[in-house]
C-alpha cells in the first residue's frame, strides 16, 4: 500500500478540523500546503483517519488469513490499495470495496438535476426514508420537506441567509462561496451564483485555492461580505458581482461581521489584528493590533465599538479613533473560541476551550457568571433575539455533544439538550426565540423547543454539519456540512 505525504498531511488536517482544533488545523493547513494537493475534501468522509488505523488492524488480520501454502488471498488487490482510497465512498471501485468493507455512511440515490456552466452538476439528493417518523418525541422532517443541493466541491464552513430575500450564501472550501435562491417559484438548483476567490497571479486571475472561512450580509441584504484563508475580505452584490476586496491582513481571517448601519465590516484574522473597513471604500478605517496570538471571532456592540477574542486567552473591547482598548477581559485559562454580545450590547458572552461560558459587563473587571456545566470544549454561543413574549436566553453548544440553553439573568442551565452524538458545531435561533437549531458531526440538525427543551423536528443529513441559520420569515432552516452539501428544511406544515 503507497502511502503520500499529501495522504498523511490532508487526514491530519481533517482529523484536527474534525476534533474541534480549527485553528491548529488551519496553522497546520498552511504549513504542510494542504491547498496545493489534489485530493478533494468532498469525497473523503468524516473520521477517515480513525478508519484507516481500524482498516489497518483489519489489514494485519488478514495477513495472518493466508492459504495452506502461504499465499496471500489477492494480493494485488492489496497492493494497488492507497491510503485515500481506503476511505473513499463507494465511487471508487467495486473490488475495492469488497476489500475494505467500507460503507458510504448512508449514501444516498441522486439525481441530476441541472448544472451551471463548467461548475460541478448541482444535485437534489432525496432521504431513503419514505416517509416521517417519530425520533423520541421529534418528528424526522421528510424528504418532501427537504431540499439538498449539491455543487460545492469540498467542505461547507459557513452558510448565511439574507435578512431580506430567501437567498441562502454559503462559503466553502473549494474557494469560493454560492447564494443559492430558495424564493417562492425558483429551481434552487438552477439558480445557484458561483463567487470564486481569486488572486493576481502573473497578470491574471486564478483561484485562490483556498477555504472561505465566514460570510455576513449587510442589514438590507443588498451586499455580501466573505472572509478567506487567502487572508482577503471581499465584497460581492446579491447578482454574484465583485464589489469590492479588502487586503491588509496578513494571513487568514477567521470571522468578519457587519455592523447594523451597514457602513463598516470588522475581521479577525490570524495575524493577531482585528480591522474596521469602510464597505463603501474598501479602504482599511483602522487595524487593532493588541492581541498577542490569532483573533478568532469579533462582535459588535454599537456601530463603532466591538469586542475581539483570540487564542492568547483575552478579550479586548475597542472603539474606532481609541489607539487602545478601552477594556480588557482576563479569566479564560485556554483559547476563547466565541464572543457575543446581547441584543442590548450591555452583556457580553464568551466561549472557551476552558469548557466554561463567561459573561461579562462593561461595569466591572471580572465576569459576572461563570458558567460551569459542560465537560469539554465550547465551540459557539449565541443569544436569542430581543422578544419582549419570551425571556432573554444564551445558547452554547459544545464537542460533549450536548447544547445548553442558559437563564443568564439568574445565571442557571435551564434545558440540557442531549440528543446529538458528535461535537456540536454551530445553534441557531429563530426570529420568535421560540424554536433553536442545532447542527453536529453526527449529520443531524436537530429543532428544539426553547419554552420545553423538547426535540420538535429532526433531519440525518449526508456529511457532518458545520452551521445552520433561519431564513428571516422563521419557516426554513438552512445548513452546510463537510460532504459539500448544502441543504434546507421546510418547516411550513
Amino acid at each position: 500500500m503507497s502511502i503520500s505525504s499529501d495522504e498523511v498531511n490532508f487526514l491530519v488536517y481533517r482529523y484536527l478540523q474534525e476534533s474541534g482544533f480549527s485553528h491548529s488545523a488551519f496553522t497546520f493547513g498552511i504549513e504542510s500546503h494542504i491547498s496545493q494537493s489534489n485530493i478533494n475534501g468532498a469525497l473523503v468522509p468524516p473520521a477517515a483517519l480513525i478508519s484507516i488505523i481500524q482498516k489497518g488492524l483489519q489489514y494485519v488480520e488478514a495477513e495472518v488469513s493466508i492459504n495452506e501454502d502461504g499465499s496471500v488471498v489477492d494480493s494485488r488487490a492489496l497492493d494497488s490499495l492507497s491510503l485515500i482510497d481506503a476511505v473513499m465512498p463507494d465511487v471508487i471501485s467495486t473490488r475495492k470495496l469488497e476489500l475494505r468493507q467500507v460503507a458510504a455512511n448512508g449514501q444516498n440515490n441522486c439525481k441530476v438535476e441541472g448544472t451551471n456552466g463548467d461548475d460541478p452538476p448541482v444535485t437534489l439528493i432525496q432521504s431513503n426514508h419514505s416517509e416521517a417518523m417519530e425520533i423520541d418525541g421529534g418528528i424526522e422532517i421528510p424528504p418532501s420537506k427537504a431540499t439538498v443541493l449539491r455543487g460545492h466541491e469540498s467542505e461547507v464552513f459557513s452558510c448565511a441567509w439574507n435578512p431580506c430575500r430567501d437567498l441562502l450564501a454559503s462559503g466553502s472550501g473549494d474557494s469560493t462561496a454560492r447564494i443559492w435562491n430558495l424564493s417562492e417559484g425558483q429551481n434552487s438548483s438552477q439558480h445557484q451564483l458561483v463567487l470564486r476567490h481569486c488572486i493576481r497571479e502573473g497578470g491574471q486571475d486564478v483561484p485562490s485555492n483556498k477555504d472561505v472561512t465566514s460570510l455576513d450580509w449587510n442589514c438590507d441584504g443588498s451586499l455580501l461580505a466573505t472572509g478567506s484563508y487567502d487572508g482577503y475580505a471581499r465584497i460581492w452584490s446579491t447578482e454574484g458581482r465583485l464589489v469590492s476586496t479588502l487586503g491588509q491582513h496578513k494571513g487568514p481571517i477567521f470571522a468578519l461581521k457587519w455592523n447594523k448601519e451597514g457602513n463598516y465590516i470588522l475581521s479577525a484574522g490570524v495575524d493577531k489584528t482585528t480591522i474596521i473597513w469602510d464597505a463603501q471604500t474598501g479602504e482599511c478605517k483602522q487595524q487593532f493590533p493588541f492581541h498577542v496570538a490569532p483573533a478568532l471571532d469579533v462582535d459588535w456592540q454599537t456601530n463603532t465599538s466591538f469586542a475581539s477574542c483570540s487564542t492568547d486567552q483575552s478579550i479586548h473591547v475597542c472603539k474606532l479613533g481609541s489607539d487602545k482598548p478601552i477594556k480588557t477581559f482576563q479569566g479564560h485559562s485556554n483559547e476563547v473560541n466565541a464572543i457575543k454580545w446581547d441584543p442590548s450590547g450591555q452583556m457580553l458572552a464568551s466561549c472557551s476551550d476552558d469548557m466554561t461560558l463567561k459573561i461579562w459587563s462593561m461595569k466591572q473587571d471580572t465576569c459576572v457568571h461563570d458558567l460551569q456545566a459542560h465537560s469539554k470544549e465550547i465551540y459557539t454561543i449565541k443569544w436569542s433575539p430581543k422578544n419582549p413574549n419570551t425571556p432573554l436566553m444564551l445558547a452554547s453548544a459544545s464537542f460533549d455533544s450536548t447544547v445548553r440553553l442558559w437563564d443568564v439573568e439568574r445565571g442557571i442551565c435551564i434545558h440540557t439538550l442531549t440528543k446529538h452524538q458528535e461535537p456540536v458545531y454551530s445553534v441557531a435561533f429563530s426570529p420568535s426565540g421560540k424554536y433553536l437549531a442545532s447542527g453536529s458531526f453526527d449529520k443531524c440538525v436537530h429543532i428544539w423547543s426553547t419554552q420545553t427543551g423538547s426535540l420538535v423536528h429532526s433531519y440525518r443529513g449526508t456529511g457532518g454539519i458545520f452551521e445552520v441559520c433561519w431564513n428571516h420569515t422563521g419557516d426554513k432552516v438552512g445548513a452546510s456540512a463537510s460532504d459539500g452539501s448544502v441543504f434546507v428544511l421546510d418547516l411550513r406544515k
